[in-house]
């Protein structure tokens, strides 16, 4: 699948299965306490795995845009613009279409936001 080893294998698409399933985007700690949630850790484990093998990996995001909670979405959309700019920023105009909703932990602060929004604030940035 990835060719990085079977374990390593294992445990990156444990991590693509959290992403799949995600009701939060949180890429920091959140919290007083600053805890790292477990699809924060699965971002991160993500991430570590495209650097390593970006052909092995990409695939997988690819899927990700398009089976993924909302929330997976958003991260597979930052994951893929890290690794080709263009590609991330078809994902995320795609993206800008969508009304379904998700959550967002920025520090202490939780709040509910759509994709749609998420999109077009992202673009605005870039």
């Amino acid at each position: 699948m990835f060719g990085i080893g079977k374990k390593r294998d294992r445990e990156i698409q444990a991590a693509l299965d959290e992403l799949r399933q995600a009701d939060t985007v949180a890429f920091g700690g959140v919290g007083i306490a600053g805890t790292v949630l477990p699809v924060t850790e699965a971002y991160r484990r993500v991430e570590a795995a495209l650097a390593e093998d970006p052909e092995g990996v990409r695939g997988e995001l690819d899927r990700l845009l398009d089976e993924a909670t909302p929330a997976g979405r958003v991260y597979a959309a930052t994951l893929i613009e890290g690794v080709d700019p263009a590609a991330g920023r078809t994902a995320w105009t795609a993206l800008g279409g969508d009304p379904a909703e998700f959550g967002t932990f920025t520090g202490c602060v939780m709040g509910r936001t759509t994709l749609r929004e998420y999109a077009t604030a992202h673009l605005s940035r870039g």
